[in-house]
């Protein structure tokens, strides 16, 4: 402008960090996922050496300021880990060097060390000068500085192949005791599942048996119930006819027989024999003959004691005209008490 040159280069970035102690398998992408979690990101970039090989190094560029201090602040108080080996990442605020434009000789600062400095152009010192006495000086401090820095590298290289081949010892270890905790676990859960199998075949089992107990049960009772029927369909056919005729309901009263008969009676009944047949008693209905004359019959058959007539003899009392049925008197040289009526 107006005759003077202009020169623009970008300003230094405000919200860009360094990362260091990364894995060799961390990738740009993988370096902006794991960071764009604290704020949006501009660039991420993974430092690489003229081999394409990783140095271990990186720069992660946030779009504000913020998102950059939170990003710092939860990574140095907390531990990230990008990979799964536990190998944290260590953030640092990025150090801004300008290896573009350099310093110019009009920035330079024109003060008396600076007069000093430049009354000498640059030169060779010469053997056995003070110069060269002193020269050689801070080159030695120079060269014990590299070798105490490659000494320090390579007990911090060797330091770090042992922690890491701890930590894979560490890890195998680790690995082995949740493979074993799984086994006891699994082998819990197979007990357990076992013992849920044996309970339900016990249940099963109870099942069963109350069921089988209850079929036993109601198979005694069905036998229990046929053997009374039998015993009762055994009692009923061997039973006295008067009474199975009373249980049946067959003929009544005068279907019973003459208790006082003479088929009962030690001493044959008073007066001549009479008929036994519906001729001979024109009263007395055919049923009512039938029922006592088989009560006579199983009487005399059953009690005969004292001895039946011969067939046509002297039948039962009451069956006759003459006197009523049931007060038939004994022989009158039998000097016992006279039976009193029944009614």
């Amino acid at each position: 402008m107006r005759g003077r040159q202009l020169r623009v280069r970008f300003a230094t970035h405000a919200a860009a960090l360094s990362v260091r102690n990364l894995s060799p398998y961390v990738s740009n992408e993988l370096l902006e996922e794991a960071f764009s979690q604290f704020g949006p990101i501009e660039r991420a970039v993974v430092i690489v050496d003229d081999r394409g090989r990783s140095t271990g190094k990186g720069i992660v560029e946030f779009a504000s300021k913020p998102a950059a201090r939170k990003a710092f602040e939860r990574c140095s108080e907390g531990v990230f880990l990008l990979t799964t080996t536990p190998r944290p990442v260590i953030v640092e605020p990025l150090e801004q060097l300008d290896d573009e434009d350099g310093l110019p000789e009009k920035l330079a600062q024109k003060n008396p060390m600076y007069q000093k400095e430049r009354e000498t152009p640059p030169r060779f010192a010469q053997h056995g000068t003070f110069e060269y006495e002193y020269s050689q000086r801070w080159k030695s401090l120079d060269e014990m500085e590299k070798q105490q820095r490659e000494q320090v590298e390579k007990n911090m290289k060797d330091a770090k192949d042992k922690l890491e081949s701890e930590m894979e010892d560490a890890y195998h270890e680790h690995q082995a005791n949740l493979l074993r905790q799984g086994k006891i676990y699994q082998l819990l859960l197979k007990i357990i599942r076992t013992l849920v199998i044996r309970q339900e075949e016990l249940r099963q089992e109870e099942r069963r048996r109350r069921e089988e107990e209850m079929m036993i049960r109601q198979r005694e009772m069905e036998e229990q119930m046929r053997r009374q029927r039998e015993e009762s369909y055994s009692r009923m056919g061997y039973m006295d006819p008067r009474e199975r005729d009373m249980r049946m309901g067959g003929g009544g009263a005068m279907n019973m027989g003459d208790p006082y008969g003479s088929g009962g009676q030690k001493f044959p009944p008073l007066g001549g024999g009479g008929g036994i047949g519906y001729e001979a008693n024109p009263g007395v209905p055919p049923a009512t003959m039938s029922g006592s004359m088989m009560g006579s019959d199983m009487r005399t058959e059953r009690f005969g004691q004292g001895g039946a007539g011969p067939v046509g003899g002297q039948g039962p009392r009451g069956m006759g005209p003459g006197t009523p049925a049931g007060y038939g008197r004994g022989r009158e040289e039998y000097e016992g008490p006279n039976k009193k009526p029944r009614f």
